[in-house]
C-alpha cells in the first residue's frame, strides 16, 4: 500500500473527521517523502508492516491537530515508529544483546518490546537530524511511560488506534474517545486496554508494563502529572 492509499483510508473515518489537509512549507514535504520513501525500502519484505506505518503516521498527524501537538513531528515519528520491525524476532533479540539492553528479564520474553527501543538507539545514526522527543516516542510507543511527554502520548494511541487495526471492543472504545476525553486520559484508556488485552489472552506481562500501570493509577487518582489537564481536548 502507498502512503496515498492509507490517506484515502482516512477521508472516511468517522472518529478523525472534519480535518484538512495539513499545510507543511516545501522542506518539510520533501523530508516526510523521503522517510516514507526510505520506509518502503526497510519495510519491503513486509507490506502489512509499511501499511501500518503510514497509516499510524496519518493517524499521529490528526490526533495531534485535535490535541494540540506538532503535526509534523507526530507524523515523523509515526513514520519510523516501527523501523526496526524488518528484523525477525531472534534478529531482534540478538542486536538486543549487542547492545547490551538490560529490561531486567531475559531478552526472549520482551522480544514484542525491543523494536522501539532499538530503533531509537538506531536512528540517529540514519538520520541524524532527528529530535529527542521524535526518538523518545519512538523508543516507549511499545512499552510506553509513567510520564509521557504529549508527543509520547500521541504515537502510542495512534499506533494502537489506526484505522488497519482489526476491529475490536477496547480499541473501537478508545477510538470512540477521541476528541471527548483529554489527551492524558485517551493515552490511559489505550494503555489499560493494552494491558487487558494481554491478560485477555494469557500471555506474559513485562513486570515494567504493571509498574508503569500503577504509577499512572496513582497519578491519575492525584490529579497528577500527566492528568493536570483540565481541558477536554486541547
Amino acid at each position: 500500500m502507498s502512503c496515498e492509499q492509507a490517506h484515502m483510508a482516512y477521508t472516511s473515518v468517522s472518529w478523525l473527521s472534519g480535518f484538512d489537509e495539513v499545510s507543511y512549507s516545501s522542506d518539510q514535504e520533501a523530508y516526510l517523502a523521503r522517510l516514507e520513501e526510505d520506509l518502503a525500502k526497510q519495510l519491503a519484505a513486509k507490506p502489512r508492516r509499511l501499511q501500518h506505518s503510514y497509516s499510524v503516521a496519518l493517524c499521529a498527524e490528526k490526533l495531534a491537530l485535535l490535541y494540540g501537538v506538532d503535526p509534523f513531528t507526530s507524523r515523523v515519528a509515526g513514520i519510523l515508529h516501527d523501523w526496526d520491525k524488518a528484523y525477525s524476532n531472534d534478529e531482534l533479540i540478538e542486536r538486543a544483546r549487542k547492545t547490551n539492553l538490560d529490561l531486567g528479564v531475559d531478552l526472549s520474553l520482551v522480544q514484542p518490546l525491543l523494536h522501539g527501543i532499538l530503533a531509537a538507539h538506531e536512528l540517529p545514526q540514519k538520520y541524524p537530524e532527528l529530535p529527542e522527543d521524535v526518538l523518545h516516542a519512538i523508543k516507549v510507543h511499545t512499552i510506553g511511560s509513567a510520564h509521557p511527554t504529549p508527543l509520547d502520548m500521541i504515537v502510542f494511541i495512534a499506533d494502537g488506534i489506526e484505522v488497519f487495526r482489526p476491529v475490536a471492543e477496547g480499541i473501537e472504545a478508545v477510538r470512540n474517545l477521541v476528541g471527548t476525553v483529554s489527551l492524558p486520559e485517551l493515552y490511559w484508556r489505550s494503555f489499560a486496554n493494552g494491558v487487558a488485552y494481554v491478560i485477555a489472552t494469557e500471555r506474559w506481562l513485562y513486570p515494567g508494563t504493571i509498574d508503569i500501570y500503577n504509577q499512572l493509577v496513582l497519578a491519575r487518582e492525584r490529579g497528577e502529572e500527566p492528568f493536570t489537564t483540565t481541558k477536554e481536548t486541547a
